[in-house]
């Protein structure tokens, strides 16, 4: 099975609606190195119409321009593009296709593939959203920066129950950028405070 893998820029306190004037003061070689990691694990991005607007209307001019940055963007251009929509699109980048179906179905599909190795979700808050709560992520990919944003949608939606994370990987940049990979867990075994009392500081 394909792995689903989200990857988000994120403040401090949970906010992945990205602005530039918090965003890219961070941006650093280490988060570059960090960010193509992410991508060379997938071979299908799968994204949001807002992200997909917004990658296809930068990346191909970037890739013509000839730039530092136009092999990523050749990368990003080269890549199987699966965009999340309820309307019909018309696309004009290379690569890409409207999701078949349902969006838990239709990844549900993409992870048994044999001809799909990974599958990305860069940004697109509400598609992750989606699959977290059906179950469908594999790893959680933060790029938490020491900020707190206070303003723009957050990664974690209101719900009746927590999702309970597994840190697999930690990494700290010298710009204060904490890289955090999340796997799902198990619940914890229930405590209360008799369980941990002996924990509790002795007050020396």
């Amino acid at each position: 099975m394909a792995k689903v893998i989200s990857t988000l820029f994120i403040a401090a306190d949970g906010v992945a609606e990205i602005d530039p004037d918090w965003h890219f003061p961070y941006f650093d070689e280490n988060m570059g190195r960090a960010v193509s990691e992410d991508y060379d694990t997938a071979d299908v991005l799968l994204i949001g119409r807002e992200t997909y607007d917004s990658f296809a209307g930068a990346w191909p001019d970037r890739e013509n321009a000839g730039g530092d940055d136009a092999p990523f963007a050749k990368q990003l251009g080269d890549t199987r593009k699966v965009v999340v929509s309820r309307q019909p699109l018309e696309f004009s980048w290379r690569n890409s296709e409207l999701i078949d179906g349902a969006l838990v179905e239709a990844v549900t599909a993409l992870k048994g593939a044999p001809d799909v190795r990974g599958i990305l979700i860069p940004g697109s808050i509400s598609v992750v959203q989606q699959l977290l709560a059906a179950g469908l992520v594999d790893e959680l990919r933060l790029l938490v920066h020491p900020v707190a944003a206070r303003k723009g949608r957050r990664l974690f939606d209101d719900g009746d129950a927590p999702y309970h994370l597994a840190v697999t990987a930690t990494e700290t940049f010298p710009t204060g950028v904490i890289r955090v990979i999340y796997s799902p867990a198990k619940e914890p075994t229930p405590a209360g405070y008799d369980e941990v009392k002996n924990h509790v500081p002795d007050g020396k």
